[in-house]
């Protein structure tokens, strides 16, 4: 008698313990729910839903991953991963579970802005079909901070070439990269629905491929432009020695601010010298040495030669022109993009240069993976809303010091 008495309330017990527990999972379960609707709104999972819906057919392959996903192809986002860090956040490279290589972009916390230009980024970069515009595969709103896929591209930024690893890119092969970044801006500027304006064109927004195919990357300050408009009233966002002076100026965002942006990297490529370096803007020099007539002090020696010097002037006449102070003055990047596809263009470059040229020219090069849109060593992305007053009076100081008609 007290054995059964001693099971039944051995089961009661169970029951009640099973029961206990089968409810408080129940409420667990709730609150994670919860709480993954509340990151979902706070990373603007609402607004972005409205513009995927308004937009229709053309945003329908951006995938929403699950944080689950994520966390497994980073291992939960073990430091191993890290491709780089920067003001926007951190990279980590990931592995699907169709074993396909991503890059997962984790934007910092604590920010509205950044939300926003998460969402912002997501929409952009869903509307654009290019081969040299980074391809985004997806999304993932229910974490704490927002998270972007993108495809993986293996051999880091055209900045870290340029710049850290001072590997020998040819002329040859600069200008390749420098003429598919013309396409892929011409693309965003003239050639679909919408126009888009980058607003933070620099070499390290350029990516580059396998085969040294260029990507443009980094669609976070990008800006639709409404139909039958041809600028934007906007905060000046964008890079230290990259920025538009008369955007810088007047607040008024047209497509020639990328061209000016665009004529900074030509001169990057031509020089390769940093855009800024202890308060000197690498335009104000390259102007005046335009103007007084000695360019080939601040050529790179390593890629410049006689038998092709012609066509680096050619060049550089090409960018004194995109950084023209006036707008107006300045060529469009679809001129840009003609110029470069037609026989007599300023390039200098064959539009069939092939990958196993590119490898005769380069020579041995370690292969690293890249890093989107975590800035580019001295010439990380920051607002001029956030930057330093010291700063923005330097960015005055020499846009005073530049030549008279900002080289016409």
């Amino acid at each position: 008698m007290n054995f059964q008495l001693f099971a039944g309330v051995s089961v009661g017990f169970l029951v009640l313990f099973l029961g206990i527990s089968w409810i408080c999972w129940g409420l667990k379960k709730r609150e994670f729910i919860k709480l993954k609707e509340k990151h979902f709104k706070e990373n603007g999972g609402l607004l972005l839903l409205q513009q995927l819906s308004s937009h229709g057919s053309s945003m329908r392959t951006t995938k929403i991953f699950t944080a689950e996903e994520l966390e497994k192809a980073t291992n939960n986002y073990n430091e191993s991963r890290v491709l780089g860090e920067g003001g926007y956040g951190t990279v980590y490279k990931g592995i699907l579970s169709d074993d396909i290589v991503v890059a997962i972009k984790k934007s910092k916390g604590g920010a509205l802005t950044q939300s926003d230009q998460f969402v912002n980024e997501v929409i952009i970069l869903s509307q654009i079909n290019h081969r040299n515009v980074v391809k985004l595969l997806g999304c993932c709103l229910e974490t704490e901070v927002p998270l972007l896929v993108y495809e993986f591209i293996t051999h880091g930024t055209l900045y870290e070439h340029i710049h850290k690893k001072r590997s020998s890119l040819s002329f040859e092969l600069r200008m390749k990269i420098a003429t598919q970044s013309a396409e892929a801006l011409s693309h965003l500027h003239s050639s679909i629905s919408t126009p888009i304006i980058h607003r933070d064109v620099k070499t390290a927004n350029i990516l580059l491929d396998y085969d040294y195919t260029a990507k443009v990357s980094d669609f976070g300050a990008s800006r639709l432009v409404p139909s039958a408009q041809t600028d934007i009233q906007t905060l000046v966002l964008g890079t230290f020695g990259y920025l538009d002076p008369e955007y810088l100026q007047s607040n008024q965002l047209t497509e020639k601010s990328d061209v000016y942006s665009f004529g900074v990297v030509l001169v990057e490529l031509l020089t390769s010298k940093v855009p800024v370096s202890k308060d000197r803007y690498l335009t104000s020099i390259f102007l005046a040495s335009m103007e007084e007539d000695w360019l080939n002090q601040i050529l790179d020696d390593d890629i410049v030669n006689e038998g092709n010097i012609e066509t680096v002037k050619k060049v550089a006449n090409l960018a004194k022109r995109c950084l023209r102070v006036k707008g107006e003055e300045r060529p469009t990047m679809k001129e840009l993009e003609e110029m470069s596809v037609t026989a007599k263009h300023p390039w200098g470059f064959n539009a069939n240069f092939c990958g196993e040229e590119n490898e005769y020219l380069l020579g041995s090069l370690n292969s690293d993976a890249y890093v989107v849109g975590v800035g580019g060593g001295d010439c990380s992305s920051s607002g001029l809303s956030v930057g330093t007053t010291n700063a923005y009076d330097s960015m005055k100081n020499q846009l005073q010091l530049m030549p008279y008609g900002g080289g016409r």
